[in-house]
């Protein structure tokens, strides 16, 4: 009993938790880099949205994990976020290239537009079955509530070589921040570097997004707040914000399971996004007023 409670679902939630974190801080300060963009985040090019799209797809058919995910372990939901996901970013980078190129500001419009279209098919798939609203907008707002090992073990693969990828190039994602000129001379092939490192946030925002739902604000605020003590060279930038947004979204999941009196669950994209809702608002404040870093 006591290994059922404190192994099997007490520590896999606090450990899932913690890598969840650090893989949307990583991802965040990569996609921050990328797109040299500070407002940006792991959902900017639609990855969030196509994970949402998977899922709620997955719920609307109503497809038992006994069936076409079993071999994934952690069930149909988490599959089809993932492959949604993908399906989302290989959408923007298709889109950009017919753009002439996988600029930043390319990147971003491809982001919206894919991310809205991917947001109506949602909604259109909640009004045509209004059984699964309640499904589909709770798994949208986040939550740790029944995942353990299978879930972890899920999402290892594509977290690691995300890992991989964002911290190879990492050194020439600083190389590239100096500007496209620069990162020229030094024989830094911008374009296909830029693509490695969107697939490696991208694997990282996915595999997260595919076992947590979507969990904002943590990908925008941890990198920010880690920026502000060591600066902006990427390396130790990513290092430490893993470690800070393992740690907030951890204490974020706590506060979340203990903050109501009556025992019930809030979501933990709830705690985070008002967590994080002040603090963007003091970000965009800092930038307005010429203050920003």
């Amino acid at each position: 009993l006591i290994q059922a409670v404190v192994i099997d679902l007490r520590f896999s939630r606090v450990l899932l938790s913690f890598v969840v974190g650090a893989a949307l801080s990583v991802s965040g300060a990569a996609f921050q880099g990328i797109l040299r963009n500070p407002l940006a985040d792991p959902f900017t090019i639609g990855v969030a949205s196509g994970a949402a799209f998977g899922a709620s797809l997955a719920i609307f058919l109503g497809i038992p994990s006994g069936t076409w995910a079993a071999w994934y372990m952690a069930g149909a939901v988490p599959a089809a976020a993932l492959g949604g996901a993908m399906l989302a970013l290989s959408l923007v980078m298709a889109l950009s290239r017919l753009r002439g190129g996988f600029g930043k500001d390319t990147m971003v419009l491809a982001g919206i537009v894919v991310a809205t279209f991917l947001s109506a098919l949602i909604s259109l798939l909640k009004s045509l079955d209004e059984e699964s609203v309640a499904s589909i907008v709770f798994w949208i707002m986040g939550s740790f509530q029944g995942r353990g090992w299978r879930h972890l073990l899920f999402a290892s693969p594509y977290l690691a070589l995300g890992w991989v990828l964002v911290f190879f190039f990492s050194r020439e994602l600083d190389i590239m921040a100096m500007g496209q000129d620069q990162a020229k001379q030094v024989g830094v092939r911008s374009g296909a570097v830029r693509v490695w490192l969107l697939l490696g946030a991208s694997l990282l925002a996915a595999g997260s997004v595919a076992v947590s739902g979507i969990i904002g604000f943590v990908g925008l605020v941890m990198p920010h707040m880690v920026r502000m003590v060591l600066g902006a060279e990427h390396r130790p930038l990513m290092a430490v914000s893993a470690v800070a947004g393992g740690l907030l979204l951890l204490w974020s999941d706590v506060l979340a399971r203990v903050i109501l009196p009556g025992g019930e669950e809030l979501p933990v994209g709830v705690i985070t996004a008002l967590f994080g809702g002040p603090f963007f608002c003091l970000l965009l404040l800092r930038r307005v007023g010429g203050t920003g870093y």
